[in-house]
């Protein structure tokens, strides 16, 4: 049986060399890359691989909404996390998101496809240093149960607060959502109220927090909204097609 793979990651170098390995290895086959969530939701319903190996912290939209998503949309596609965080939070996240292992990026390639086949097979992965944190963290919540961004806000909310912690402007978020500014500005005040934040700012450190964003995310932000999106879409539309 060959194992059909998308592979989401929005680092260029991370897709071409994991790509390189995962064409090499044998019953695997690699059917489409995406740099970030959208891309991953898309390619998992249009493909329907029998996995999606998505990365946590990308741009646009993450890999945690990501997750919910393809789990909702195309629940026969089974997801596994590949990732450099390790805390308790991110890990729990993934799995209550609909992740069926988690993989810290750390680990060997031979640990990945191991993981890839075991979430195939309907089984849960874990990478092994992970266990501890995954047990504790479920520990702790079951004592002292903490409400999150998945809880508090709805899925609109969360997509708008990690286009402006990446440093979108009101304008280029309506842009990219094909919404109006006004309506943007309006989710915008409803989050603040919400999570009684103040500011942009303060909002950044709280996406953060909650893995909608990453600390690298808003140097990707310089780009034009529309240039970014469209020059990464073809690479990807092209990658697809040479596979």
């Amino acid at each position: 049986m060959t194992i059909r793979i998308v592979l989401a990651d929005d680092h260029r170098i991370m897709r071409d060399c994991l790509g390189a390995l995962l064409r090499k290895e044998p019953g695997f086959e690699l059917v489409g890359e995406a740099h970030d969530g959208q891309g991953a939701i898309q390619l998992a319903c249009q493909l329907l691989p029998d996995v999606l190996v998505t990365d946590l912290a990308m741009p646009g939209m993450n890999g945690l909404e990501a997750i919910r998503r393809v789990r909702a949309e195309a629940p026969s596609v089974q997801v596994l996390c590949l990732s450099v965080h390790d805390d308790d939070r991110m890990v729990l996240a993934g799995i209550d998101a609909g992740a069926a292992g988690y993989v810290l990026k750390d680990s060997s390639f031979e640990e990945l496809a191991l993981a890839i086949r075991k979430v195939v097979a309907r089984q849960s992965y874990l990478s092994p240093s992970l266990i501890g944190v995954f047990v504790e963290g479920y520990r702790t919540r079951g004592t002292a149960p903490a409400a999150s961004a998945f809880s508090q806000l709805t899925a609109r909310e969360r997509e708008i607060v990690q286009l402006f912690s990446e440093g979108h402007s009101t304008g280029q978020i309506a842009e990219l959502l094909h919404l109006s500014a006004k309506t943007i500005a309006t989710h915008r005040e409803n989050v603040l109220h919400k999570l009684h934040i103040e500011g942009i700012a303060e909002l950044t450190r709280y996406a953060i927090r909650e893995g909608l964003s990453s600390l690298d995310a808003p140097c990707r932000a310089h780009m034009p909204v529309q240039d970014q999106s469209t020059k990464r879409a073809k690479a990807d539309t092209a990658r697809l097609h040479s596979d």
